[in-house]
């Protein structure tokens, strides 16, 4: 699906985050440009690279002493530059949402799945808990937790890597929201269960028209999974292409990133390193 035959879910043109640190101006995020519509958007890059930082400033969550600014930031309408905080706060978790990489330290290890589930459901509707509760356990349902009543019995240090990333994706779209950022979903997870929360949601997405931005340093990943591909390097969007594009890239960072990964067909040696020019980053 292209975002160009169809309204514009989300805006961003000339995207900057900066960090104003004691050593001097870092420049974590410099003029990135894209819109997204119900689709799947992957950005990949190297760790550093600023794609986590593209995805926080767009809800508004990047910290002091990070400045956001950009010559449009608009998501189903709503001018998030100018919105009040208290807009902000009501799109953010309810409209839009963020799944983090690592769900140890986006859940609070003091309060069970079920009451974190109701407070986030709570927080966005005027449902009574019984119903927040009802809801909670059909949408980890959703994410195949089998025995939902059972989890949300349970405290975050109860579950594994992969039943803890799917809670998170579970409270996240809790809200129906109509954009989901997923930063590294699958990065800490074994093969099968990267499978699985891929397929989750590729089904969420399909089934509910949501427009999705998936944060990855898997390049072979995103091709399978995503639509479109924006590839970043030192802050900046070098390259955009179609997802099944990936390996006719034509820039050279792209390129070089695709040619270091490991190939189970053949041995090479010595295994490539990519050579940086550094126009790369001008």
């Amino acid at each position: 699906m292209s975002a160009t035959n169809q309204t514009p879910l989300l805006e961003v043109e000339d995207l900057r985050v900066r960090f104003h640190l004691r050593r001097g101006i870092v420049d974590a995020v410099r003029g990135v440009s894209f819109t997204l519509g119900r689709e799947r958007l992957g950005i990949v890059g190297e760790s550093g690279s600023g794609k986590s930082q593209t995805g926080r400033a767009i809800l508004g969550l990047t910290p002091p002493p990070g400045e956001v600014t950009a010559r449009t930031m608009r998501f189903a309408g709503v001018d998030l530059l100018t919105a009040s905080k208290r807009e902000l706060r009501r799109l953010r978790g309810d409209r839009m949402t963020m799944v983090m990489q690592d769900p140890k330290y986006s859940l609070n290890p003091v309060m069970t799945v079920g009451r974190q589930m109701v407070e986030a459901c709570r927080a966005h509707s005027s449902l009574t808990r019984a119903e927040a509760l009802e809801k909670s356990a059909a949408m980890l349902a959703d994410v195949k937790i089998s025995n939902p009543q059972r989890v949300m019995g349970l405290y975050p240090h109860e579950l594994s890597g992969g039943m803890g990333q799917r809670v998170m994706i579970a409270m996240m779209l809790i809200t129906s929201p109509d954009l989901l950022i997923a930063d590294e979903p699958t990065s800490a997870l074994d093969v099968t269960t990267q499978l699985e929360v891929l397929r989750i949601l590729d089904e969420l997405v399909a089934g509910r028209g949501m427009g999705l931005i998936f944060v990855s340093h898997d390049l072979e990943l995103v091709a399978s999974f995503c639509d479109r591909v924006l590839v970043m390097y030192a802050g900046k969007v070098v390259e955009t292409l179609k997802a099944s594009e990936l390996r006719s890239a034509q820039h050279p960072y792209t390129r070089g990133l695709m040619g270091c990964i490991p190939r189970l067909e053949r041995s090479v040696h010595p295994l490539p390193v990519l050579n940086r020019d550094p126009a790369w980053a001008e």
